[in-house]
């Protein structure tokens, strides 16, 4: 199934998306989940089975152009944990824009930092670049993934049970920003730069791990295409490596990293401006759309 969250009317809805018909939204199908943290962390097996089979009935679709696209998780409930320099030939290119902040070996332990997201921009909408702090925009096309339980110590072997379902993240950053400080926090967080997308598409349909196609686009231009099965680590050894030591909470997002093509990789860096539409698209979710503004 594909999880999406709409807005009309200024509510926002919680639906299963029907591709091209329409939204079978969860208030018609007798379910009582209205956000998408709740959904997540609370569903069961015979609730999802339940709602497979009545979505696939459901005949009073919301129509996709009387809504508003939110990201399928709006309010992310932490912070959002990602992937650095997972990406042999991400790791190369980037190492010569910097190779103090971006130098890596394939087997050294996974990079790890997070990102600060009040609310998540979701496809269609605009996002500010302010001018006055940073000349150096990028954009990183990513696969996320959603837990769908709580997650402690979980062995490699066990990783798929746990996995909600996927989407589209874009790791937008201020390079400059980014390797100003020591960490890479500040940079990675301003307002808007986590945008997700279009949908949650479902563990179940997916192989494990999922082998997709990965691309992004900045106005119609191909400029990342590559696949997650050239992950150096993969999502059952990031679960099993993080969960040693902390609980992850079910609704927890991991972004996994993203392979080459980013704005800084270029011999002359071609940094988002305002104008400029990005595109992110993963096979078999969809795609993400972003307008880059310089004001709301």
């Amino acid at each position: 199934m594909k999880f999406v969250t709409v807005r009309q009317n200024e509510e926002e809805i919680v639906g299963v998306l029907r591709e091209g018909l329409g939204i079978a939204p969860l208030y018609g199908c007798n379910l009582p989940y209205t956000c998408m943290n709740d959904l997540i962390a609370n569903i069961t097996d015979y609730e999802m089975k339940f709602l497979k089979r009545i979505s696939d009935e459901y005949q009073d679709l919301i129509p996709l152009d009387e809504v508003e696209w939110c990201a399928p998780i709006p309010e992310p409930e932490q912070d959002v944990i990602c992937l650095g320099l997972n990406y042999a030939d991400h790791i190369q290119n980037a190492e010569k824009f910097s190779k103090e902040a971006f130098h890596a070996e394939t087997k050294d332990p996974a990079v790890y930092f997070s990102k600060r997201v009040s609310v998540s921009k979701g496809d269609g909408d605009d996002i500010v670049l302010p001018q006055n702090l940073s000349k150096q925009y990028d954009y990183e096309a990513e696969l996320a993934v959603i837990l769908g339980r709580d997650a402690y110590q979980v062995k490699k072997e066990d990783a798929r049970d746990y996995i909600f379902g996927y989407t589209i993240l874009n790791d937008m950053t201020a390079r400059d920003v980014q390797l100003d400080h020591k960490q890479w926090y500040y940079g990675k967080s301003l307002d808007g730069f986590t945008p997700m997308g279009p949908c949650i598409v479902t563990a179940d349909e997916f192989s494990f791990p999922p082998v997709v196609s990965i691309e992004s686009r900045v106005n119609g231009q191909l400029r990342q295409h590559g696949s997650s099965r050239h992950m150096i680590h993969g999502i059952a050894e990031i679960l099993a490596d993080l969960s040693q030591g902390m609980t992850l909470k079910a609704g927890t997002i991991i972004s996994t990293g993203t392979p080459k093509g980013t704005a800084m990789e270029g011999k002359k860096p071609t940094f988002l401006k305002p104008g400029d539409v990005v595109e992110c698209t993963i096979q078999g979710i969809g795609t993400l759309t972003n307008t880059m503004v310089d004001h709301e």
